[in-house]
């Protein structure tokens, strides 16, 4: 039996909300299946299984903020039973504090004696002043969740007034500011923790953009091809070739990986970044992975990435797009160990077979972590790609 836990979902992480489950008691689950959906700090995220079996108990409830680590659910084995319900236990005394008589609540000073609390409270109910009582009715609040301040616990009108003022703040802090937040922390551990270095390289991708044309004369807009694919695509390859670019440094060392799953930076309508990897983009052709770059950026803007997607990235590329800046230097997504940087594409004179001609270029520029590589690596990477870009057509 297996016990499915909040997976850990970015350095930074503590603790996720549970807010959907997927499943339930019963269902079968198979490795890949999402079972539940879980809210961060960078947002909602859909947590998969990572073993074939059986659903037999759920052991957390929505709107549960849970640490990293604790159990979200139980799971049989394939071919598990379940094991024998145990004997129930004797009922434990009932320690519930008494009813506060009726008198002492009309004696608080912010109501008036009430005729109509002094019949009993029913068994289980809480106790509470008459003012209190209507005003969480108009609120739809449950009184047993409130903390009282009154005789022997009674929650008092100004309890109420409290826990409103407290939910007011929550639902008017920014997303973006807890996002925010979690981009710091993690872009700040990254740049203590990781010797970062630097290489540098003005790319003519002047064949690239015409081989694009080419392909997309006779395509609908909706099958049309990017630049951003083919840089992609040109990465998985180049990552492939220079190992020790790719991959996560754990424990000490770099995590050897036989996928290359490309991080891809999406900026968040509204502000904020995620880099949610494209799982095994070297095994996708062009079209492909521009099918998959559309759909993590649309699932990314719903909030409906994968744990895997959050989780399972082994190098990242970040690029300014079709404007801004010309070259750009990233910070590294730990636990990875390097990330392609490609500045906006820029029309300069260029020398091709001894003759000045206007092309597009990009600078890319690779940062890379020094403890599992070198400079005569990322050199090999960045020839690598841009072999590629000057040949799409091997891509």
């Amino acid at each position: 039996m297996g016990i499915f836990t909040m997976p850990s979902l970015g350095a930074d992480m503590e603790a996720g909300t549970l807010v959907e489950w997927l499943v339930k008691p019963g269902d079968e689950v198979h490795r890949g299946d999402v079972l539940a959906v879980v809210e961060t700090q960078k947002g909602a995220i859909e947590i998969e299984c990572f073993e074939d079996g059986r659903v037999l108990e759920l052991q957390a409830d929505l709107g549960a903020a849970l640490p990293v680590g604790a159990p979200l659910a139980l799971i049989l084995g394939p071919g598990e039973a379940a094991p024998e319900p145990k004997e129930p236990e004797a009922p434990a005394a009932d320690t519930k504090p008494e009813a506060v008589p009726a008198q002492a609540l009309a004696d608080t000073p912010e109501v008036a004696p009430d005729p109509a609390v002094a019949t009993p409270l029913p068994h289980g109910a809480t106790a509470a002043s008459p003012a209190a009582r209507a005003r969480a009715s108009e609120l739809d609040i449950d009184l047993a969740t409130i903390t009282g301040s009154g005789p022997a616990g009674a929650v008092l009108l100004k309890d109420l007034e409290v826990r409103k003022s407290s939910a007011a703040i929550v639902q008017t802090a920014s997303p973006m500011l807890e996002m925010r937040k979690a981009i710091a922390a993690a872009m700040a551990r990254s740049k203590q923790t990781i010797p970062h270095f630097y290489l540098s390289e003005t790319i003519d991708v002047q064949p690239a953009l015409e081989w694009v044309e080419a392909r997309n004369a006779d395509r609908p807009p909706s099958d049309r091809l990017l630049l951003g694919a083919l840089f992609v695509r040109a990465t998985a390859l180049a990552a492939a070739k220079v190992p020790s670019v790719n991959g996560q440094f754990v424990d000490g060392a770099l995590r050897p990986t036989d996928r290359v799953n490309i991080g891809v930076a999406v900026a968040l309508r509204g502000g904020g970044l995620v880099a949610p990897a494209l799982i095994d983009a070297g095994a996708m052709s062009v079209d492909e992975t521009m099918s998959g770059m559309r759909d993590l950026v649309f699932r990314a803007r719903a909030g409906r990435l994968r744990s895997s997607e959050v989780t399972e990235g082994t190098i990242t590329i970040s690029s300014l797009g079709a404007v801004g800046a010309e070259a750009m230097a990233g910070v590294i997504f730990p636990p990875q160990v390097a990330l392609v940087g490609l500045g906006a594409p820029k029309l300069r004179p260029w020398i091709v077979e001894g003759a000045v001609e206007p092309r597009t270029v990009v600078t890319l520029t690779l940062s890379v972590d020094h403890r599992v590589s070198d400079g005569r690596q990322a050199a090999r990477f960045i020839a690598e790609f841009q072999s590629h870009i000057a040949s799409p057509e091997t891509l």
